[in-house]
Formats: structure tokens, C-alpha cells, sequence
């Protein structure tokens, strides 16, 4: 079927001059002169047939239909800069853009691309923190971490790593508190609460971490944050006890940040799932780097 486009000069200068509500504006913009704008939306009018601008003696007035296509091409217009970028990003074929949840970036990604660095210095990395489902397309991501039950429709999808959520605190906290020996002990402390899990349905949080031993948690007093990383900040400064998943915690840990107070975990009910489009890893950077996060995954589940 042969579908005729309308003149794309034209159409750039009416969406200008509607969106600044004139041509001078809009020539500004695109560096050319009123005039140059509104010849080339005289010729769009022309071209469809419709009057799209109300000429007035002190400027001009967008029209019904003017309204309308306007309002029609915005959408349209954003999806062509969108899938231009994401095309002219996976032109370079050393970026690898991966996204994931900011806690799980800033606690667990980040410290270890030093050795994705050493491993493969041929892959530059463009690392996205978003909480939003992943628009591979215009977004122009390679790869997704996300936390999840596993149904991504239309996407590769594998278990990366599983959450077991242990209570945390820092060093000092914990020397302080010589009578915190077991869980029920917990009632008698300051916990913190990541406002972000508490609002994903079934996540863990302290009521239910303590009640997979039995006790009964109200709440109370309870300082809280809006991300799991600011609230295991406030636990590696003394601050009280926190609850939180393994990848979030280990690197803490290892460096002796935070300690555990029990050997007891709790399984939470989602994981966190490697996920891209079926053909990601026809590129060879994108292979490489999902290999090497495979890898690091296994390396945190064999960890102590």
C-alpha cells in the first residue's frame, strides 16, 4: 500500500509554532525566521486541505483541526526521537544499557563493575536506576533487573537471584545491645522501615520477618525511608535494626558496615529476574555482560 507522508519540514515547524503558540517562537527554536515557519505550515494546510492556524492581526490562533493534529502528532513525534535515540545508542556496539530498581544499583550493581571492568574493558556500560517496567525500546535498554513473581510477557526471562531477608545493624549498634540475642528480642529496639517494600503486596517487612517466628509486631515507633538503601544507611550509622534481602546487604557485610544479628532469614515471595528482549544477546557485549552477571549471581548465592 502506498501511503503518502505529509512534507516533514512542515510538519516540524506547525508542531513548533502550535506547542509555542506562534511562529516567531517557534523560529527561534529552529533557527529560521517567522516567515520560513509560517510558509512551511501555509504548506502543510495546503497539503491536507484543512486551515490549521486563524490568522489575527496580532498573531495567530490554533484551530479546531489545528488542535487535534497537533495533539495527534505529539505522541507520534516523541516515538520518533525515542526510537532514534535508542537506535543511534545500540549503533555503538560497546554500550550495554541495563536498568534496574536504585537500591539494587546503588547496594549490589555498582560495587562490583570494577571487576566487569577488569573482565571486559570493551563494553561501556549505561547503568538506568528506574522503579518503572523497563520500555526496552525507547528507552533503549539491553538488559532489566527487576524484582518480580516471573511473567514478562514477550521478554527472555531467568531467575538472577532470590531475596532472604535477615536482620541487620552496624557493629556498634550491636556491641550496645548485649541483650539482643534472638528475634522477639527486636521489640524492645528501633527498627527501620523502607516505606518501598512496605507497599509491594506480600513483600517482607518487619511485621511479617517476625512473624515467620511467632511474634507479633503492631509497629509503633518506627523511623522510616523511602528507599532501602537510605534505610541500611541509617542502620550502618547506629541508627537501629534493619530487615533487608541479601543482595542489598552483602557488600555491608563483607566489609563489616553492617552484621547480622541471627542466623535466622526469611525467604521473601519475588526474585530477581534477568530480563531482555529475545534477540539482546545476538550482540556480543550484551552476551558478555549477561554471562558476567550470571556469574556474580551464582558467586552471591554461594556466599556465607
Amino acid at each position: 500500500m502506498n501511503r503518502r507522508l505529509p512534507p516533514l519540514p512542515a510538519i516540524r515547524a506547525f508542531e513548533a509554532a502550535a506547542r509555542h503558540g506562534g511562529f516567531q517562537s517557534a523560529g527561534e527554536e529552529l533557527h529560521v525566521s517567522a516567515g520560513a515557519v509560517a510558509h512551511q505550515v501555509k504548506q502543510l494546510e495546503e497539503w491536507l486541505g484543512v486551515t490549521l492556524f486563524q490568522r489575527l492581526p496580532r498573531g495567530v490562533v490554533l484551530t479546531v483541526a489545528g488542535q487535534q493534529y497537533a495533539q495527534a502528532l505529539r505522541p507520534l513525534l516523541d516515538g520518533l526521537v525515542d526510537a532514534s535515540d535508542a537506535v543511534r545508542r545500540r549503533g555503538d556496539e560497546r554500550v550495554v544499557t541495563v536498568t534496574s530498581v536504585p537500591s539494587l544499583v546503588a547496594r549490589w550493581l555498582m560495587p562490583r563493575l570494577g571487576r566487569l571492568r577488569e573482565q571486559h574493558p570493551e563494553i561501556d556500560m549505561r547503568v538506568l536506576a528506574s522503579l518503572h517496567p523497563a520500555d526496552f525500546v525507547r528507552e533503549g535498554v539491553d538488559v532489566a533487573i527487576r524484582l518480580g513473581r516471573g511473567t514478562y510477557p514477550g521478554l527472555q526471562a531467568e531467575v538472577l537471584m532470590e531475596e532472604w531477608f535477615s536482620a541487620v545493624c552496624s557493629p556498634a549498634f550491636k556491641a550496645a545491645a548485649p541483650d539482643l540475642r534472638e528475634p522477639a528480642d527486636l521489640l524492645r529496639y528501633p527498627l527501620l522501615h523502607d516505606e518501598l517494600e512496605m507497599r509491594i503486596p506480600d513483600e517482607i517487612n518487619w511485621a511479617r520477618w517476625l512473624a515467620a517466628f511467632g511474634i507479633s509486631y503492631t509497629g509503633g515507633t518506627r523511623p522510616s525511608f523511602s528507599h532501602t538503601y537510605l534505610t541500611l544507611e541509617a542502620a550502618a550509622n547506629h541508627q537501629g535494626v534493619a530487615v533487608a534481602a541479601e543482595p542489598f546487604i552483602a557488600e555491608d557485610l563483607r566489609n563489616g558496615k553492617l552484621v547480622r544479628l541471627f542466623p535466622q532469614r526469611v525467604l521473601g515471595p519475588y526474585r530477581f529476574h534477568l530480563l531482555r528482549l529475545p534477540d539482546a544477546e545476538s550482540r556480543p557485549a550484551v552476551k558478555m555482560f549477561c554471562d558476567w552477571i550470571r556469574r556474580e549471581a551464582e558467586l552471591e548465592q554461594l556466599a556465607p
